[in-house]
């Protein structure tokens, strides 16, 4: 366990303190395919209800996307992209008072996406789909997470796995840096993410909860998405199968307190309410004189 470093990343409406507490990030899939929750917030009306509720149990920010990107997963058109999650941006505004990250790979889809209210842009693939995405980021003073993914969401659990994954990890995040710094985005406004399941093996995902430190010492804030993936249902199988996605709570739970211990800053998750819970306790385990909220 290592001291937090703090940070401030401004965004357009606010500026979020990151490093005092951890700060809860709600999944929101607008999408048909998505590993956990697919077709459930597939429609606008279910979205925003789904949004507002998330608030309501202690979100600080909201991570809309429009395309899955599970492992296995296909291409979802750019059109098809912007259709599911434009109504729902544009359903939140003036609704929701935290702030909105659009979780996208193309920079045809941040933009508008950013002139409908979002505030972050959250690219899975570390500008390696689009590295326009800097650009958008630079151009309207958003923050932009970078995040690890090895191969494509098609293919990734299929491919040879790093020989070494946190020199693997390490090295894209660097590059990923080096191309939106060159862009323009201010170091103040990166946020990075290992990119758990995304291309690695279920050992690696655990040995990068286990050196997240390492990631730390970057010297960027860093935000962790475990929430009921894969490894997490692969380790406790019962009768031999996996745990599907819904019953992934209490593994959740165990790798959002170790990201935390490690130094996250912001946990990605899908289950809100019982996550903050969790989040409030590990707060108190890194720093026993911290006031919660």
């Amino acid at each position: 366990m290592i001291p937090r470093k703090q940070f401030r990343l401004k965004l357009p409406s606010q500026t979020l303190v990151l490093g005092e507490r951890t700060l809860i990030m709600g999944v929101l899939n607008v999408t048909p395919d998505s590993f956990s929750d697919g077709g459930k917030y597939d429609q606008p009306r279910a979205a925003i209800e789904h949004a507002l509720a998330m608030e309501q149990a202690g979100a600080d920010i909201l991570d809309v996307g429009g395309e899955s990107t599970r492992p296995g997963s296909e291409v979802t058109s750019p059109s098809e992209e912007l259709n599911r999650i434009l109504p729902v941006l544009e359903g939140l505004r003036g609704q929701l008072k935290i702030p909105i990250s659009v979780d996208t790979r193309r920079s045809t889809i941040a933009e508008p996406a950013i002139c409908a209210g979002a505030q972050l842009i959250n690219d899975v693939s570390g500008l390696k789909s689009d590295p326009r995405i800097a650009e958008v980021a630079a151009k309207h003073g958003v923050s932009l997470i970078l995040m690890h993914m090895r191969g494509e969401p098609r293919t990734m659990q299929k491919k040879p796995f790093a020989h070494d994954a946190m020199k693997d990890v390490t090295q894209g995040l660097r590059d990923s840096v080096a191309k939106a710094r060159k862009a323009g985005v201010l170091k103040s406004q990166i946020v990075l993410d290992p990119g758990i399941g995304f291309g690695k093996s279920h050992p690696q995902n655990y040995e990068l909860l286990q050196k997240l430190p390492q990631l730390a010492a970057l010297g960027y804030p860093l935000l962790v998405g475990t929430s009921r993936k894969g490894f997490l249902g692969a380790t406790p199988a019962r009768d031999g199968k996996p745990a599907p996605p819904h019953e992934r709570t209490w593994e959740t739970a165990a790798t959002v307190t170790a990201s935390i211990l490690g130094g996250a800053h912001i946990v990605r998750v899908h289950d809100v309410a019982e996550m903050v819970r969790v989040a409030r306790v590990a707060d108190r385990i890194a720093n026993p004189r911290l006031r919660v909220r």
